[in-house]
């Protein structure tokens, strides 16, 4: 739990490794967050709206929902932009590749989720091997 939370401490904390771990639980807080700000956002009127539809014309069936924030979930994602980007960073340094990568499309998400490489690199130590002191440091 205290992973999903560790990048608000570091929140302009560019340098250093981030785990896997702390890397997705903060994408799924975020995620959870953030839609249920939209619902919340087309409930009281504040420019979102969630619709959901179905078609059963001829014989063929078609259904689907669509979600859009308003604007509380605008609030969110825009104070979320610089941890968001510090965590993924990070997440960059564990693989010992520059923060840049983070902006090449589909290399970036294979980098995401694959494991950091084991003990130091030039970023600093391994995040998993110290416990963690290391962790929070």
């Amino acid at each position: 739990m205290n992973y999903m939370f560790l990048p608000y401490k570091r929140y302009f904390d560019f340098s250093g490794r981030s785990r896997r771990k702390e890397y997705w639980l903060f994408v799924l807080f975020y995620t959870v967050v953030l839609i249920g700000l939209m619902i919340l956002d087309s409930q009281l009127g504040l420019g979102g709206y969630a619709e959901s539809y179905g078609d059963f014309g001829d014989g063929s069936m078609s259904v689907g929902f669509s979600l859009a924030g308003g604007v509380l979930s605008t609030i969110w994602a825009c104070l979320h932009l610089i941890p968001a980007l510090a965590a993924g960073i990070r997440r960059m340094h564990d693989q010992d590749k520059s923060g840049w990568f983070i902006l090449i499309p589909f290399y970036n998400l294979v980098l995401l989720c694959i494991e950091g490489t084991r003990g130091p690199n030039r970023f600093g130590p391994d995040p998993k091997g110290g416990g963690e002191a290391q962790v929070f440091s």
